[in-house]
């Protein structure tokens, strides 16, 4: 039975509502076969729901979806070459993993043999060789969050959803999963469109990211693109720590704009902006703290310190407000009440256009 490759993802115009209720709000968005991007967000962002109408679990009110370029928009998820890997993993607790994994052949109704084959080569490839007898309740939940990719990926389809996959794993277990479902995405060439609300697991595996805000997407982009220049202070607060603080463009000429932050000024990309109030987004990292008294930096105080092992996070009264500080290295702890100058670094101070 030969397959398709992976397929891309296009939605046009693309609205969902439930009554009153809007949860996706006519929005465009194109996954390139092959690819793995995110739709990022808080909870209730429509980010869940846009993944289940690439499913054909919800029919969409308004608009178009194209997988692979054909119209999907009205057909039903059984319809679709695409699966999905639930946040709870959704697997049968009385079949064996060989028989969870080969669940999605034997329904289609090819034959026991077949379908098993199938299941033990994808098995394999998600490194449960010599698993296949064991049942859920057996394995741990790594373990379980492989045996619902290999039972996604036996099918072999042409796009490959994840919902919150790693929700449900442990902090150190999360980031090893989540660079498995990277590599093998990599590897096989996949498409997948994956889901989360947590923005470092978002950085850490996405070719591209959907961020999503309201039922609408914010911006999307590469993440260092979204990081290093986010379109609004949403996205900004969203993707990393940012301190917001409001400013003055003193004067912007050939894309670069003196802008005063307190009594300090500093030379940035004008991303547009011309002269007059404006906000920027100051990574924590991007806060250089000295001794007290330093020509073009704020005087600060320090409010809070405290050790997190490979950084201190560190609050600074300034002039324009608090400030969150974050030092990475073998710092000495600050005490509250300490007078410090705070200047800026060359990378992550970044004027953020109007609202």
């Amino acid at each position: 039975m030969a397959k398709a490759g992976p397929a891309s993802v296009e939605f046009r115009n693309v609205s969902m509502r439930y009554g009153a209720v809007t949860a996706v709000d006519n929005i465009n968005f194109t996954i390139e076969a092959g690819k793995l991007v995110t739709l990022l967000g808080p909870s209730g962002c429509g980010k869940t729901t846009t993944l289940r109408m690439i499913a054909g679990l919800e029919i969409a009110s308004d608009g178009q979806i194209l997988i692979g370029g054909k119209d999907v928009t009205k057909l039903s998820a059984a319809d679709r070459d695409v699966s999905m890997v639930f946040q709870s993993y959704a697997l049968f607790p009385h079949m064996s993993v060989l028989d969870n994994a080969a669940y999605g052949p034997t329904v289609k109704g090819l034959g026991k043999d077949e379908a098993k084959q199938m299941a033990l080569e994808k098995l394999a490839l998600v490194g449960l060789k010599g698993f296949e007898n064991r049942y859920p309740s057996e394995l741990s939940g790594g373990q379980q969050q492989r045996v619902a990719v290999a039972r996604a990926l036996v099918l072999e389809p042409q796009v490959l959803l994840f919902d919150e996959p790693l929700s449900n794993l442990d902090a150190k277990l999360r980031r090893r999963v989540r660079e498995e479902i990277r590599e093998l995405q990599q590897d096989l060439n996949l498409t997948v469109a994956y889901v989360t609300h947590d923005q470092e697991e978002a950085l850490a595996v996405s070719d591209r990211i959907i961020v999503m805000s309201n039922a609408r997407i914010a911006q999307e982009g590469a993440p260092r693109d979204l990081y290093e220049q986010p379109s609004n202070a949403f996205v900004a607060d969203f993707i990393g720590d940012a301190n917001l603080v409001d400013v003055t463009v003193k004067a912007a000429a050939d894309g670069r704009a003196d802008v005063a932050i307190g009594s300090a000024t500093v030379s940035l990309p004008a991303r547009g902006l011309g002269v007059g109030p404006a906000k920027v987004a100051i990574r924590p990292e991007a806060l250089l703290l000295g001794e007290p008294g330093q020509a073009g930096s704020l005087p600060g105080t320090i409010r809070k310190c405290a050790y997190l092992g490979n950084h201190l996070d560190i609050m600074v009264e300034t002039e324009v407000g608090g400030l969150f500080v974050v030092q990475y290295g073998g710092r000495e702890m600050l005490e509250p009440g300490t007078a410090v100058s705070v200047s800026f670094a060359n990378k992550g101070v970044t004027l953020i256009p109007p609202a």
